[in-house]
């Protein structure tokens, strides 16, 4: 997970280094060889996706930058506007209409707008992901994607087996939440009201629901010794489903959003709504295009997790 990357763009590389230096152990070869079970858990999984997201946007804005150096004296053109779910704060040789990721992906949208620096996301990010696993080990949980059913008869099953809803991807697809005898509780009766699968989650602990609550509480108490900036360009939170309105609201969303579910489907929309076709999904994996092409057909959904990746998108999205 982005060591192509890595590789390609001295950027990039910089991240990587800058993370292991920081973390105190080696993140960039655990993302690049392994083993599997420990960068899956939780403490080790949140940072890898939060650098890898923000090292694919560095190199994509360094082909951006290397193209426009080759363009200079030729006419200019405005820049295209663009939605990034997850990049980097700082000069980027882009100007993104919008940031959004999905939960753990919206502090790396956080970061691409300048609200943390690199390091403070960094350090947020490491923190939440020990807290979650510890709060997982005490009360463990787990998660299941239901597919074809309505949101308000999942609420309704939910609500009866104790369980809850967890993430609003798209349309049909819901994730839901809690102990393991709530979830399957959940999934049995959502099958017999009319739901096409129930997908049983590999997944750490009980995400986005009130098992997160010690977390939460952890949580807060770092995010009050942040210093969140105001967002350069628009922000979504997964709490709301609509753009941050100042940098006061970061640590309250950011904390709910351990504890509430994520409306994607809703930041998606809300985007759509703004006029945003173009989308960059940054960092490993393609989950949030087929997402989005649930939502809208019509979006343009570019991914940037290889170098070849970057070059394309750059492509598309330059003059």
């Amino acid at each position: 997970m982005g060591r192509a990357l890595a590789q390609a763009f001295p950027p990039a590389r910089a991240l990587f280094e800058k993370a292991d230096t920081l973390l105190g152990y080696s993140l960039s070869r655990l993302c690049w060889e392994g083993p599997a079970e420990e960068l899956t858990r939780t403490e080790h999984c949140q940072p890898a996706l939060y650098v890898s997201s923000l090292a694919a946007l560095a190199a994509l804005s360094s082909v951006i930058a290397t193209r426009q150096r080759s363009l200079a004296g030729k006419q200019s053109h405005p820049p295209r506007e663009i939605a990034s779910s997850s990049a980097f704060g700082g000069l980027l040789a882009m100007t993104p209409a919008a940031a959004a990721g999905l939960s753990l992906g919206e502090y790396s949208a956080l970061a691409a707008a300048g609200v943390f620096s690199f390091e403070e996301g960094l350090r947020l990010v490491r923190l939440r992901g020990q807290a979650m696993e510890e709060a997982a080990a005490a009360c463990p949980g787990t998660m299941a994607s239901v597919l074809g059913i309505e949101r308000g008869v999942l609420e309704e099953v939910c609500a009866a087996a104790g369980a809850e809803v967890a993430n609003l991807n798209s349309p049909g697809q819901v994730v839901i939440s809690g102990t393991p005898e709530a979830v399957g509780r959940a999934g049995e009766r959502a099958l017999a009201r009319g739901a096409k699968r129930v997908i049983p989650l590999e997944v750490g602990g009980a995400f986005h629901s009130r098992l997160m609550k010690p977390a939460a509480d952890r949580l807060d108490s770092a995010l009050a010794a942040a210093a969140p900036a105001m967002p350069r360009f628009p922000v979504l939170s997964n709490v709301t489903g609509s753009y941050y309105t100042g940098s006061g609201e970061v640590r309250t969303l950011l904390r709910e959003q351990l504890t509430r579910p994520v409306l994607w489907e809703a930041c998606m929309r809300t985007m759509l709504a703004s006029g945003i076709r173009t989308f960059l999904e940054v960092g490993a994996g393609t989950v949030l295009k087929g997402l989005a092409r649930k939502i809208d057909p019509q979006a343009v959904v570019l991914p940037v997790g290889s170098p070849e990746e970057a070059q394309a998108a750059a492509q598309a999205i330059g003059p």
